[in-house]
């Protein structure tokens, strides 16, 4: 597989979290690597190869609303925003966050994934 975004470092942080290994772990699942494109961001959690593919379970953040759900890098790798509308004379794509350490999502300082995560897995308060 040729995929600019499935690098040797990717690959290494990501072996031991196949596809179901974080299941129930809530906010102290481990995010292996986030990848980017201007203000949206994926928190990949798991992964593996699908074929001549690499699918991962992410939560994504930045577009209408926070969500868990699954993407194909090879989509991720085709994302391509043109600049030349913005008077860049660039193309944007999809790309790894350089320097990222693996670790719990409840430590990662994002205000949309934090909300995300607190409505999910906070326990209303008893009076």
């Amino acid at each position: 597989m040729t995929n600019k975004l499935i690098t040797p470092q990717f690959m290494e942080a990501i072996k031991n979290f196949p596809l179901y290994s974080q299941e129930e772990k809530g906010k102290d699942a481990i995010c292996v690597a986030v990848f980017t494109i201007g203000r949206i961001r994926w928190f990949v959690l798991e992964g593996q190869t699908e074929g001549n593919d690499f699918l991962l379970f992410t939560i994504v953040c930045g577009l209408c609303e926070t969500e868990y759900g699954y993407v194909s890098a090879n989509e991720l790798e085709k994302i391509e925003i043109d600049g030349t509308k913005y008077g860049i004379n660039d193309k944007f794509h999809v790309c790894q966050v350089k320097g990222f350490t693996p670790t719990k999502l409840k430590n990662i300082q994002d205000d949309e994934l934090r909300s995300f995560l607190h409505r999910l897995y906070s326990k209303p308060q008893k009076n």
